[in-house]
């Protein structure tokens, strides 16, 4: 059997006032939309990761940089080889590489069964 792989995608606007998702249709007819913020924290580069598994320390009152208070948006995203994407935020962050393989588990996590 071989894994489903992306036939197709698109950026696709959501809500007015929302940025807009990712939709992949996967070779198996599953269609996936990720938003930014779904990706963004899902990010598997080597700094994100260590940050998720760090613990967390909330001040009392959080300060916000400018770039937090925009809405997060997919500012780009490139082909790596044949095998994954990396993925811009609009918040400069840039170091993600997504696999296939992670998009599609993803995918699994968000779409309804």
């Amino acid at each position: 059997m071989t894994l489903p792989v992306p036939v197709g995608i698109a950026r696709r606007e959501t809500e007015p006032g929302r940025p807009p998702t990712i939709e992949i249709v996967w070779s198996d007819g599953l269609t996936a939309r990720y938003s930014p913020r779904l990706l963004r924290d899902a990010c598997p580069c080597a700094s994100c990761r260590e940050t998720r598994a760090a613990p967390v320390v909330r001040p009392l009152l959080p300060v916000l940089e400018p770039r937090d208070t925009l809405p997060l948006a997919v500012a780009g995203m490139t082909p790596v080889g044949q095998y994954a994407y990396a993925i811009e935020f609009s918040d400069g962050h840039t170091s993600g590489i997504y696999t296939l393989d992670y998009l599609r588990e993803l995918a699994e996590r968000v779409t309804p069964a």
